[in-house]
């Protein structure tokens, strides 16, 4: 089975879609580095930089060297970062919410078998709803059928608390299904829809579930690092110590993009009194950033946190930063490397990113899950079939 990925980054997507058994055939992103990355780890796939809104439909035809209605699945994210809960400002107005627009008008020219559309869980309550509206209204005038849910990562074996939004469509009709959790995995989704559109695991079915992958199931077997230090084309010092280790290790002979950002020193003095699980609250006050001093204990912000081994991490961003949320390693004092984001992110040692340090940490951190986009993918070969 044929997948077009757009909006494609450094193409975790598509890794997970092609353990799922889906061919690449096109990624696209409009980030030359990103789509560098897309290509080192897609070889048999075209990958173009060119901007969504100047294709025609005679480009995309060529491109993918198919005609109308072959193809059996058009997947992407349109860019997010006005959809985001996170975003200062949410507002309909944003350009980069009407590339989603742009996307669907390529799903028209190719008319794929299956549609698949991932974004962030604050899309669902964006403009009070009208972007989800306008998503459903588009596809059902092309002739598809849609659904959409908010899926957590950890629900599908990566140790992360990681929620997305997918749409699923189908050209064909039928009843829309989305990958049931395998993992009893749980984190609180703070945002609008949870409870209607997450997946539950029922308390009778729990026990026949997957104990959930903690951090250290990860990246235990990962060397040690210093600060600033970048390990690449390094042997493993030890075998794999977990059945996901083994997973994210299978035809990989040895370690790349193990870099990590130095610390300075206020922050390598506030690390000192941070335990596994702990964050910002565990420094003493005059040892806290200025604008932490004003915040208040009941804050639930995970900031300045150092991991725990044997629990989720938090979502992975597009910096590894402790200002950011907790990403201070479990047992050294450092923050997490580009590998182990990117073992978090369930993505395979095979996987090499290019680009500086700050943009291998992007394209991690904006990714999908791998193994979260494989249960989707198996999900998706099912109702094409």
């Amino acid at each position: 089975m044929k997948v077009v990925d757009f909006f494609s980054g450094a193409g975790g997507l598509s890794c997970g879609l092609n353990m799922a058994g889906f061919e690449s055939i096109l990624g696209s992103d409009i980030h030359p580095v990103y789509a560098q990355t897309y290509a080192k780890n897609h070889p048999k796939s075209k990958v173009i930089t060119t901007d969504i809104r100047e294709l025609s439909e005679h480009d995309i035809l060529k491109l993918t060297g198919l005609r109308p209605g072959e193809l059996d699945l058009l997947a992407g994210g349109p860019p997010c970062q006005g959809f985001s809960i996170n975003a200062p400002i949410r507002t309909l107005d944003d350009q980069r919410n009407h590339l989603f627009k742009e996307y669907l008008r390529i799903a028209e020219i190719l008319n794929p078998k299956a549609i698949l559309i991932e974004n962030v869980p604050g899309l669902v309550s964006l403009g009070k709803g009208t972007v989800v509206k306008a998503i459903y209204h588009h596809l059902n005038q092309m002739g598809y059928t849609v659904a959409h849910r908010i899926l957590f990562a950890g629900h599908y074996g990566v140790p992360q608390m990681r929620f997305r939004t997918v749409f699923i469509a189908l050209r064909d009709g039928g009843k829309i299904e989305f990958p049931e959790p395998a993992f009893n995995s749980k984190a609180v989704a703070n945002f609008a829809g949870a409870r209607e559109l997450c997946l539950q695991i029922h308390p009778l079915f729990s026990e026949h579930l997957r104990e959930q992958t903690t951090v250290w199931n990860a990246i235990s077997d990962l060397p040690e690092l210093a600060l600033g230090e970048a390990i690449n084309d390094v042997k493993y010092p030890m075998s794999a110590q977990s059945e996901y280790q083994k997973i994210l290790r299978k035809g990989s002979k040895k370690i790349y993009n193990h870099a990590c950002a130095k610390l300075g020193k206020a922050n390598l003095e506030r690390l000192t009194h941070i335990p596994q699980g702990g964050s910002w609250r565990d420094i003493p006050h005059d040892l806290l950033p200025a604008g932490l001093k004003r915040a208040r204990r009941s804050d639930h912000t995970k900031r300045y946190g150092r991991l725990h081994p044997d629990q989720l991490c938090s979502t992975i961003l597009t910096k590894c930063d402790p200002h950011w949320g907790s990403f201070f390693h479990p047992t050294q004092d450092r923050a997490l490397s580009v590998r182990e984001a990117a073992r978090i992110q369930s993505f395979p040692d095979t996987y090499a990113f290019t680009g500086s340090l700050t943009e291998q940490f992007e394209q991690v951190g904006n990714a999908v899950p791998p193994l979260m986009a494989k249960a989707i993918g198996e999900t998706i070969k099912k109702l094409i079939k």
